[in-house]
């Protein structure tokens, strides 16, 4: 009974400390993520997510990110995207230019981070190893 309880012990102790490491991996993701959002989207948009009516998306609340496939925002933010799109109801028709090439995987991973954990979107972390396959597809 002894040995399993310390075995029990361990084994909460490890997870604890696997938790509080993602949660502080999530934390540096959030505040890189923002940077690299300040930097670069905010101008489109905006510092709130709210877009600008008539021209750009809105990212706060969006349906788009919500239903859309992850593997397709990611490659829609690295290579940029035209045409159509409707998002909360509203038709869009303009370009979104791609990341610069400056910002790395992990920017791009902090940032999509950022964007899913803000203004009432799904959630979530993304590594810079999915980026990668993304940008390898191109």
């Amino acid at each position: 009974m002894k040995t399993t309880l310390v075995g029990l012990a361990a084994g909460i102790a490890l997870l604890t400390a696997a938790t509080n490491a993602s949660a502080d991996e999530k934390s540096e993701l959030m505040a890189k993520g923002q940077k690299v959002y300040t930097e670069y989207c905010k101008t489109c948009h905006q510092a709130n997510g709210q877009g600008m009516p008539n021209v750009y998306p809105p990212l706060a609340g969006s349906d788009y990110i919500k239903s859309m496939p992850r593997k397709t925002i990611a490659t829609e933010v690295v290579n940029g995207k035209t045409g159509k799109v409707k998002v909360n109801g509203k038709e869009y028709n303009g370009v979104m230019a791609p990341l610069p090439a400056k910002y790395t995987d992990a920017d791009v991973a902090a940032v999509l981070t950022y964007v899913y954990n803000s203004w009432g979107n799904p959630g979530g972390v993304w590594a810079a190893k999915d980026i990668a396959k993304v940008r390898k597809k191109k």
